[in-house]
């Protein structure tokens, strides 16, 4: 990630990624700086953002998935009751709390690598880390973001969502192609690869 000389990020994103967000997300997108994860199709599917939006508004949720079928995919879940499943977990599991711990500084470090320190944010990760779990996105987000063995409900998670890629992606007339598994497409791309 480069910057500027006032240490504000500078984005590292292609206008067709921005476009190709819009689209997933049926809105403008914010504080892109990277694309922190491809889907095997090409398309991005989690962003990492600026620590601050444009706007100057604090924004702790470093990264964000943008692929519609792994939203959908990790709603499903957490409607599931998958999410209390592994709160419970985490009281009563040494090992598993001490890796979220891992996961949510890890999660912090990412965040400082992008740009300056935000004091409304300072000690804030996403998806209720350390001590909590809230959101299957954003650990799904970090887990495909940062690769496997960072972060462990966030792999779980991942895991329990199997090849949401194997479906058709929303269509993309610069990358009409759907998406498919892994194995008949490029590799999926993630941040700092």
């Amino acid at each position: 990630m480069s910057s500027v000389d006032s240490g504000e990020p500078v984005a590292e994103v292609e206008p067709l990624d921005l476009a190709s967000v819009a689209r997933q997300l049926g809105r403008e997108s914010r504080g892109i700086l990277k694309v922190a994860w491809r889907c095997p199709c090409g398309k991005p599917g989690v962003v990492a953002t600026a620590p601050t939006l444009p706007d100057g508004t604090p924004f702790p949720t470093t990264y964000y998935l943008t692929c519609p079928r792994a939203t959908a995919a990790c709603s499903t879940l957490e409607a599931s009751g998958v999410m209390k499943q592994m709160q419970d977990r985490l009281a009563t599991d040494d090992p598993l709390a001490e890796a979220y711990q891992r996961a949510h500084d890890s999660y912090l470090a990412d965040r400082a690598s992008l740009g300056p320190s935000v004091p409304q944010i300072a000690g804030v990760s996403a998806g209720g880390m350390p001590s909590r779990v809230k959101c299957l996105h954003a650990l799904v987000a970090h887990s495909l973001a940062a690769g496997p063995g960072v972060n462990p409900l966030g792999d779980e998670a991942l895991a329990a969502l199997g090849d949401f890629w194997d479906r058709p992606c929303l269509p993309d007339t610069e990358r009409s192609s759907p998406c498919a598994s892994p194995s008949s497409t490029v590799a999926p791309t993630r941040f700092g690869s």
